[in-house]
């Protein structure tokens, strides 16, 4: 079907050029009111490249502007301390460092795994020179518990209230074992961990969730490795949607080891560290928590222009400008912060790589902490080296930090020591990492199982508490409430949905500027391709269907038509489709004004990088959805043929995700239509046990939206549409979701609507069928809501 599309895309273009050949000088070849459109592009596939070249070109440009805003948290202002308490919350919310932790509380394990109390023999691990390693684990959130080793100072000092406190975090894809010396990973001369506990430090080392690909988890995991996703990227692809993160996580288990540090050992000062992966939650956690004194990061401070470049776990949506690492580590400036510039771990996969910067690069980032602090200098106890040779958390490095503290007395570090004997007989490192990965997963899933109340709550409730009311009622009839305060209030709702969920360019939108030309006539219709600026660099392109004998002074409605992934606008006009059926032409045929708009998920994984690039400064590739229809809108307005308050918005696939979209932020569409998308959205993109095929399986590792799963799901979509028509077209046979789920997703829509007496304003269509347009219901529906043509 496809070649027979080519086809009969090859024979509109032939018509137009045997048109411009026998009528070059007829002005009925441009669209009245608009100017010669000169693109040389020959058919949609190749438009599709020109429209994202244009929006990376855009978003590269406002990466760099955002860039240029350093953020101010002056030292010595006088709401210093205001707005570093907004920077934190801020930050927190970005990271996903939400919930309430559980009471601290440190439980000694042994190598079988029975829990022991205090710090009996079976705990032990391993003996050091003054110190000794036990295996440990603490709750941080109720069914998340984390894992790892804790070194304990032996000697005359270790009740002393001068004995340093740590929770050091390794890179994801090294152990507490690797940093303290217990396997060979490692060279002695980075054996972080090791360094510290021979300088004097009480340190709690947790094991992070790594980045390889199915290792030890049970066979119910498997679907892990079908994915082809890392431990991480499969943590991310789920919490991401539910408002947590990977990074997230493990800042909360260095937190919670810090509160159980602080509470044991009261009076003692605290100290974060970490390297990679771990470098960075370090920094994080100190610039959160005022309680930390220290923070030594290694192998992680960098300029964040690039991280839409990085691995997907790594991704922070609206990470810049606010929170580049200077703005971060300007949270820290009245503590001290050692950073050690050394080699960043090596990381690549298909989505994306982790390098090292320079060292230059890495200075430029540190000297703008002065910009953001607005001090004439960086803080004295701030502290910035660059290891030698690539070498990481050494001697050196570690005895420059403890200098750095100006402690009264610590042990010095050796330079050469014994080597340590793991003293269990039954450990299993990928036991312990399976047990809390699934952990973290468990945490996720109850959070999206609590997600429904959560976003009624969010929206629904709050902007109109009667629904709260009357939810748990079992009267046999219930009066209809009255709309008017839902639908005032539901401004805000789609303010902050457009705002904080879809992403918002600081730009404004360029005059429309159509230029078109005649692509093919025939005894219905005739179609043009039409081209419209929305930005300086990005421009919105389609196709347009105008019925013939449209009377002078007639106003017809119109109707857009927008097509899914991968496809063009030429595939809607196309009756040999199987998937659109020729909509945008059958709806032309019986005379509404049909738009078809190119949007901009082809070629794959270029609006995937896209959408990254916009999220590094809190926009999406929607960001761009959204711009594009405002300019169809208007440009259709302008139109003498349109009548301007009857612009419905119609949808197949992806097409039908914008149908739920962009109505709801954009509310001249009169009535919206969404086929072959309506579902369950949080499970679909963050459950992998949903049914049919969910999302976190696929490579559509951008179809979670940061936080969406607790605020906006389809219904509450659709609510942002109300009391404008809705319309939901779902074949029983459609892979994108189950009949159960959609029909569970679309019954809170038709309470909302039936709530406010206006049922009749939305409906649902099943017909035994897979995922297509089917066309009769829903042009019912157009007919009846749009009257007829």
């Amino acid at each position: 079907m496809r070649n027979f599309s080519k086809i009969l895309l090859s024979a509109f273009f032939l018509s137009a050029a045997v048109l411009l050949a026998q009528e070059k000088d007829d002005v009925t070849l441009v669209l009245p009111g608009t100017e010669p459109l000169d693109w040389s592009e020959k058919d949609g596939e190749e438009m599709t490249s020109r429209l994202l070249s244009g929006a990376d070109a855009f978003v590269d440009r406002k990466i760099q502007e955002a860039l240029a805003k350093t953020p101010r948290l002056p030292l010595h202002a006088q709401d210093s301390a205001e707005l570093a308490a907004s920077s934190r919350s801020s930050l927190a919310f970005k990271l996903g460092v939400v919930d309430t932790r559980s009471k601290p509380r440190l439980e000694f394990v042994s190598d079988d795994s029975v829990s022991a109390q205090g710090i009996p023999g079976s705990t032990l691990v391993a003996k050091g020179e003054g110190f000794e390693i036990h295996q440990v684990r603490w709750q941080v959130l109720p069914e998340f518990l984390a894992e790892g080793l804790y070194v304990n100072p032996i000697g005359n000092s270790t009740t002393s209230s001068a004995t340093p406190l740590m929770v050091l975090m390794p890179d994801a894809d090294e152990t507490p074992e690797d940093l303290i010396g217990l396997s060979d990973h490692l060279g002695e001369a980075q054996q972080m961990a090791r360094h510290f506990a021979q300088a004097g430090f009480r340190i709690l080392i947790p094991a992070p969730i790594n980045r390889r690909i199915f290792t030890g988890l049970p066979p119910d995991q498997i679907q892990i490795k079908k994915s082809h996703q890392s431990h991480r990227e499969w943590i991310y692809r789920q919490a991401f949607q539910m408002g947590r993160h990977p990074l997230g996580y493990d800042i909360q288990t260095m937190l919670a080891g810090v509160d159980w540090l602080i509470t044991s050992f009261p009076g003692h000062a605290v100290t974060v560290a970490g390297y990679g992966e771990g470098g960075r939650a370090a920094l994080y956690a100190a610039a959160l928590d005022t309680r930390i004194a220290q923070a030594f990061v290694s192998g992680a401070f960098a300029s964040r222009d690039r991280n839409w470049t990085e691995p997907i776990d790594r991704h922070i949506f609206r990470l810049i400008p606010e929170h580049g690492d200077s703005a971060v580590a300007a949270l820290i400036a009245d503590r001290t912060l050692f950073v050690e510039h050394t080699k960043f771990p090596e990381v690549r996969d298909r989505k994306g790589e982790l390098t090292t910067p320079s060292f230059s690069e890495v200075q430029k980032e540190w000297r703008k902490i002065a910009v953001v602090t607005g001090e004439a200098k960086l803080p004295p106890t701030f502290h910035l080296s660059e290891a030698v040779d690539g070498v990481r958390g050494d001697r050196a490095a570690i005895a420059e930090f403890v200098k750095a503290l100006a402690w009264e007395s610590s042990p010095s570090i050796s330079e050469t020591s014994s080597p340590l004997a793991d003293l269990r007989r039954n450990f299993d490192p990928e036991a312990r990492h399976a047990r809390i990965f699934l952990s973290i997963q468990r945490h996720i899933h109850r959070l999206i199982e609590e997600s429904d109340h959560v976003r009624d709550e969010y929206f629904l409730f709050a902007a109109e508490p009667k629904l709260r009311e009357i939810k748990g009622k079992e009267e046999k009839s219930i009066p209809p409430l009255d709309p008017t305060e839902f639908i005032a209030n539901s401004k805000r709702w789609r303010e902050d949905f457009e705002q904080n969920y879809l992403g918002v360019f600081d730009e404004a939108l360029l005059p429309i500027h159509p230029r078109s030309r005649r692509l093919q006539e025939n005894d219905h219709w005739t179609m043009w391709e039409v081209g419209l600026d929305v930005y300086p660099e990005f421009n919105a392109w389609g196709l347009l269907l105008i019925p013939k004998g449209i009377q002078p002074g007639e106003k017809r409605a119109a109707v857009v038509c927008q097509h899914g992934r991968t496809g063009v606008p030429h595939d809607l006009v196309d009756r040999e489709n199987p998937a659109y059926n020729g909509f945008a032409a059958q709806l032309a045929d019986l005379g509404y004004i049909t738009w078809v708009p190119l949007n901009l998920r082809g070629k794959e994984d270029r609006y995937r990088i896209l959408d990254r690039k916009a999220g590094l400064i809190g926009a999406s590739h929607y960001s761009f959805f959204v711009a594009s229809h405002r300019q169809h809108i208007a440009w259709l307005k302008s139109l003498p043929q349109v009548d301007a308050k009857r612009i419905a918005l119609y949808g197949l696939s992806y097409g039908g995700r914008t149908a739920e979209r962009i109505p709801a932020v954009i509310p001249d569409y009169c009535l919206s239509i969404c086929s072959g998308d309506f579902n369950q959205w949080t499970r679909k993109v963050a459950d992998p046990e949903f049914p049919k095929s969910p999302t976190i399986l696929t490579p559509e590792w951008m179809a979670v939206r940061w936080n969406l799963g607790n605020t906006y799901d389809h219904s509450e979509m659709a609510a942002l549409i109300f009391p404008r028509p809705f319309f939901v077209e779902r074949g029983h046979y459609d892979g994108v979701s189950d009949d159960s789920w959609v029909a569970y997703e679309y019954a809170k829509v038709r309470r909302l609507y039936d709530t406010f007496g206006l049922s009749d304003r939305t409906g649902i269509e099943f017909f035994l069928g897979g995922h297509s347009i089917r066309g009769e219901g829903s042009f019912q529906f157009l007919e009846k809501h749009l009257g007829k043509p």
